[in-house]
């Protein structure tokens, strides 16, 4: 219990408070601790380290090299390539044929110059007999050509000028009027109506009152005085008091005087006042992050991971 202040099971509803620093191991410095500890304890598998390569088997797995194609012969490319020329050369009966001439060059397109089967008579133009050319004659002339494009003068098509034919101006309307007058004089009878159309109530209007309506009551003229109304007093202003009010201010009762209950005061046989209990006192919440840092850092492994603050 510290000498000032309230008391661990007061303060926080523990014995007592435990610190939040440690848990009150020793620090170990990173220089002495060990990164591989298991590499330290028992007994250890020791190889006999890496040969370097040479011309021996050592450093491999079998004691004698193995060919991929036992008794296999060493073929040469080279030698094979020249007597395969050396054979195809054997065949020739004489000397390597050389032209008589150097080569021939063309004229022109279509000629045959330099060729070995000159000109072609299926391909010749003069073989190809043809008619005669006859003119086809002069155009024939009606008339001597008419001045203008066409486009602003009249008569100057094949065809006669249309003649003006005057449209009215409300033509349309008229023809309509004419087929409504028309119409009407083949109906036979008004339009056909139906009483039993479908609606909504039995009238188009549900407050509608067949009956007449009762004449008008005559409403009784109201009397208007001349003279104004005026109290019989004025108002009177309360000065702390029932003057103004209808009643009398009411008269003054006394009261006993009775004394006051005092609480009843629970003590001890030593005669000092009992204390109860106080309720539950709030403890310490941890955060999220220090339950994960919990649950990864362990007794067993918290000595293994380096500290942030080393030096």
């Amino acid at each position: 219990m510290p000498p000032e202040g309230k008391s661990d099971m007061e303060r926080v509803g523990l014995f007592k408070e435990m610190g939040y620093i440690s848990i009150g191991d020793k620090y170990t410095p990173l220089l002495y601790r060990t990164f591989n500890e298991s590499a330290h304890k028992n007994k250890q598998m020791l190889s006999g380290g890496p040969k370097t390569r040479c011309a021996l088997q050592t450093g491999y797995f079998d004691a004698q090299f193995k060919r991929i194609f036992e008794r296999e012969a060493f073929t040469d490319p080279v030698k094979i390539e020249r007597q395969y020329r050396i054979q195809q050369a054997k065949r020739n009966l004489g000397k390597a044929f050389l032209p008589s001439n150097g080569e021939k060059t063309i004229a022109g397109v279509g000629s045959y110059y330099g060729t070995f089967g000159g000109p072609i008579q299926a391909m010749s133009a003069l073989q190809i007999s043809r008619k005669p050319y006859k003119s086809p004659g002069k155009n024939f002339y009606t008339n001597p050509p008419k001045k203008g494009s066409g486009y602003g003068y009249p008569d100057i098509t094949l065809s006669k000028m249309v003649s003006y034919s005057s449209d009215p101006y409300d033509r349309a309307k008229v023809m309509l009027k004419h087929e409504i007058t028309a119409h009407k004089s083949m109906l036979k009878g008004g339009p056909f109506r139906l009483n039993l159309h479908p609606n909504e109530c039995f009238d188009s209007n549900p407050y509608k009152f067949d009956k007449p309506q009762p004449p008008p009551k005559k409403t009784e003229e109201k009397k208007h005085f001349v003279v104004p109304f005026k109290p019989s007093s004025p108002s009177k202003k309360t000065g702390g008091m029932k003057a103004g009010a209808f009643d009398s201010y009411p008269t003054y009762s006394a009261e006993p005087y009775v004394t006051k209950k005092t609480k009843s005061v629970m003590t001890n046989k030593e005669g000092k006042i009992f204390h109860p209990s106080p309720g539950p006192k709030s403890t310490p919440v941890k955060s999220i992050i220090s339950l994960n840092v919990n649950k990864v850092v362990n007794s067993t492994n918290y000595n293994r991971i380096p500290s942030v603050m080393a030096y």
